[in-house]
């Protein structure tokens, strides 16, 4: 028995790497970040062993980013199609759930936030966009749709993030430039009650202008005049129409700056007995108190153990270089892009609502190898000693997540001339200037394309030489 269990405690030691999933990445995190995605893709390439390791979505979708970004839509497409057939094919193996328990969670397999699944489809849809395939982003709608209302079927607590407005309304947007008015109508219509509902109280994101917009229109096309009577007196606007005649639309989507990146934060937790049989991890400060039942005969593998320090997994913003941004076409147009997903507080949000049931886990695990190293202990006090070393330097929280998403996403409807029109992308920095790009597009009249940006930057003080080592400071 001595012999298993020290045996466990050396494959533990094995299993451990003290990187976090963002450092263990750095050169590719550095070329992606920096602006280099010709040598981010090529260190994909050397990395392929990872298409099949625990952390196959996460290579998955970095390969499909990086090829979108650097234009090559359908290349990119075909790793998002393999990150979408993984989460739905994914099924927890209990055989690894077990090694959660008694080594840490980085052991298993990455299965992907309910959000990163959304995105997913989000760029599939926006890469089939890109190539002038409606159809085929209708059917990233359809699978959208489909996830959104299981989602929706999974979560009961109207607190859990179960509904995303920016999916619904990039819905809309897809139906709306595929004609079907009546669809369009009744995404942004779920569109709206989210933004006024969970994502005003969540995250302070009410609807954008655009949508209302939108709405009005549709709910006109479709000869809804009560509907439309009843969103012009709520929004406060009153719908005209505005019929195309010989123009067309650019509905223009901007990925501003990256997502968070997970790192650990670590917390001491005193060990008391609040009455026989039952011991209590408790943290005053954080105001957190974890009372565990402990059979009588291993008991006496924790009584010694007075403190721990316990790991648990944070995000951290990386926070956008630019504050806002606006279109300006030739003909003096000017038009702001409105926040329609915050990408950065949704993670958080997710994170922070499975906390406490992460928080249990996590000390479930520490008590077991307490008992587990008591039990070797009793053989040999070196090898209880060494066992005690081991299992804190085997804990480590789990900081695996997709580090390539934007931190926020921005957009923008604006109707120009039939023919090839040039207009100006004024990204504004929060430290004052502007900085433009110059977008050119043809527009054919009557009809609705897509136009997507990605500004890598971050704002500098992100990378600032930590005590730690990392390149990123807080």
């Amino acid at each position: 028995m001595v012999k298993l269990i020290a045996r466990f405690f050396v494959c533990v030691f094995l299993l451990t790497s003290c990187q976090t999933y963002y450092t263990k990445n750095k050169k590719f995190n550095d070329e992606f970040t920096s602006g280099h995605l010709e040598q981010a893709e090529k260190t994909l390439e050397k990395n392929s062993k990872e298409g099949s390791g625990k952390e196959r979505f996460l290579y998955f979708v970095n390969q499909g980013v990086v090829l979108q970004l650097l234009g090559k839509y359908e290349e990119s497409n075909v790793w998002f199609e393999k990150a979408y057939i993984f989460t739905e094919d994914y099924q927890k193996n209990y055989v690894n759930e077990a090694l959660t328990f008694l080594v840490n969670p980085t052991t298993t397999v990455y299965p992907a936030e309910d959000h990163e699944r959304f995105y997913v489809l989000y760029y599939k849809a926006v890469n089939y966009l890109k190539l002038g395939s409606h159809d085929a982003a209708l059917v990233e709608c359809r699978r959208l749709n489909n996830l959104v209302n299981r989602l929706s079927d999974k979560y009961k607590s109207k607190n859990k993030f179960k509904a995303d407005a920016f999916i619904h309304n990039l819905i809309g947007l897809i139906y709306d430039a595929d004609g079907d008015v009546n669809n369009a109508f009744i995404a942004y219509r779920n569109a709206l009650k989210i933004y006024d509902g969970s994502y005003t109280a969540d995250f302070g994101l009410g609807a954008p202008e655009q949508l209302k917009k939108d709405l009005l229109r549709t709910a006109y096309l479709n000869g809804f005049d009560e509907e439309l009577r009843k969103f012009e007196h709520q929004f406060g606007m009153k719908y005209k129409h505005t019929p195309m005649n010989g123009q067309g639309d650019v509905v223009f989507l901007w990925g501003n700056g990256l997502g968070p990146v997970k790192d650990e934060w670590g917390i001491n937790f005193i060990i008391t007995e609040s009455y026989p049989g039952v011991v209590v991890f408790q943290n005053v400060q954080q105001g957190l108190s974890f009372p565990f039942p402990i059979p009588a005969g291993e008991r006496s593998g924790i009584e010694g153990l007075k403190t721990v320090r316990v790991v648990f997994p944070k995000y951290v913003e990386r926070p956008v270089y630019f504050g806002g941004a606006e279109l300006v076409t030739q003909d003096g147009q000017r038009v702001a892009l409105e926040k329609v997903e915050d990408v950065n507080a949704i993670s958080f949000k997710i994170l922070k609502e499975r906390m406490l049931w992460t928080f249990g886990k996590t000390l479930l695990r520490v008590a077991l190898k307490q008992v587990a190293a008591y039990e070797l202990g009793k053989e040999s006090k070196g090898l209880g000693v060494a066992a005690q070393i081991l299992g804190a330097v085997s804990e480590k929280a789990d900081t695996r997540n997709w580090q390539t998403l934007p931190h926020s996403i921005y957009y923008a409807r604006i109707r120009m001339p039939e023919g090839k029109n040039g207009m100006s992308l004024n990204l504004y920095p929060e430290s004052g200037g502007t900085a433009k790009h110059d977008i050119s597009v043809d527009i054919k009249a009557g009809q609705t394309q897509f136009k997507t940006f990605s500004s890598l930057e971050v704002n500098p003080a992100f990378y600032q030489q930590g005590d730690n080592g990392y390149r990123y400071g807080y």
